[in-house]
């Protein structure tokens, strides 16, 4: 079991890091893509924020992670850690993939999809019944992407049109957006602060399965996750953070505050309530809200075809990847 720890920390910490390349870096891309900060002052912001709100708030996503798709309590712990690892290494490469194609991909789809396939198969081996995966649970998360970039989009929409009713249409853009350039610090660490509150869990959740997971995760857990999220973004994040904040439509300092505004105000809600919605949904459905709040001409529809396709096939590819490991593992290990 210490090598099985061993590799549960490395794996771990290899899906943090692509968390950090893939869906920390989009959350941040909003200020990247306006100008309000820089490469590098994402970083230091995000490895920060990141850690702060998974700590104070990623304890409830963690647990739907961990146990609220597969009742790993009716498992031998040996079937628990392979599949908690063949769901790490899945998840982990799908994103890799993702990243390098510069697609802003959901990291929650990814393990969602991934513990999935863990339970599937381990329903083909008559380990568990076809109605023991908690459908119900994944029923709310699959509601909650459909709800979260929908809400996000409006709520962006709303944001920024009353900001050029009372603010732009009034008074000189220049000094507005000047103001506004100081504003958006503010809401890029709400956002990194509801980024880490939500998403680390995608990396801590079958970690603390593997733990034996009992309602409380390891500091070391945490701070791995951290960690492996300001290295990602460090070394592999601009990709992303390129398509996200450059390529969709034109950001201001206003219309990017109305984006992070919302994203990070529906992150925040659904950890609240312990559901591992999409950042990454939710920023794009915010980033076209705002968007379209200019036109849908300002809107680049081709890039969000793109993004969109990469969402549907994330789940299902995630899914069979796992199925696939720990079918290996359980034959050979």
């Amino acid at each position: 079991m210490d090598l099985f720890l061993i590799a549960a920390a490395i794996v771990g910490f290899y899906l943090a890091w692509n968390i950090g390349a893939n869906d920390a870096a989009n959350s941040m891309a909003t200020s990247y893509g306006s100008r309000a900060l820089t490469l590098k002052q994402i970083i230091i912001i995000a490895s920060v924020l990141e850690f702060t709100g998974a700590t104070l708030f990623g304890k409830k996503v963690t647990h739907t992670i961990a146990k609220g798709i597969v009742p790993i309590e009716l498992l031998d712990h040996n079937l628990v850690v392979y599949g908690a690892l063949a769901a790490l290494l899945s998840a982990g490469f799908w994103i890799t993939v993702s990243t390098y194609y510069n697609l802003p991909i959901s990291t929650t789809h990814s393990i969602v999809g991934a513990m999935l396939g863990f339970g599937l198969a381990a329903v083909s081996q008559n380990h568990l019944t076809l109605d023991q995966i908690k459908w119900d649970v994944l029923a709310k998360i699959a509601l909650s992407w459909l709800i979260s970039p929908l809400f996000g989009a409006a709520l962006a929409f709303i944001t920024f049109s009353l900001i050029r009713f009372i603010l732009l249409d009034r008074y000189a853009s220049e000094s507005v957006e000047h103001v506004f350039r100081y504003l958006q610090v503010l809401t890029a660490c709400y956002m990194a602060f509801a980024h880490g509150s939500n998403d680390v869990a995608n990396a801590t959740g079958p970690i603390a399965a593997i733990l034996g997971y009992s309602g409380t995760v390891p500091f070391w857990v945490l701070f791995f996750g951290g960690l492996g999220i300001a290295i990602g973004i460090a070394t592999w994040g601009y990709r992303v953070i390129e398509t996200v904040g450059k390529q969709i439509t034109e950001l201001t300092f206003t219309r990017g505050f109305s984006a992070e505004f919302a994203t990070a105000t529906t992150v925040l809600l659904a950890s609240n309530f312990g559901m591992p919605v999409s950042t990454t949904h939710t920023l794009v459905g915010s980033v076209i809200g705002v968007g379209l709040a200019g036109g849908l001409a300002s809107v680049n529809l081709k890039i969000v075809q793109k993004i969109i396709f990469s969402w549907i096939v994330t789940v299902p590819v995630a899914a069979a990847m796992t199925i696939s490991l720990y079918t290996v593992m359980v034959v050979f290990i």
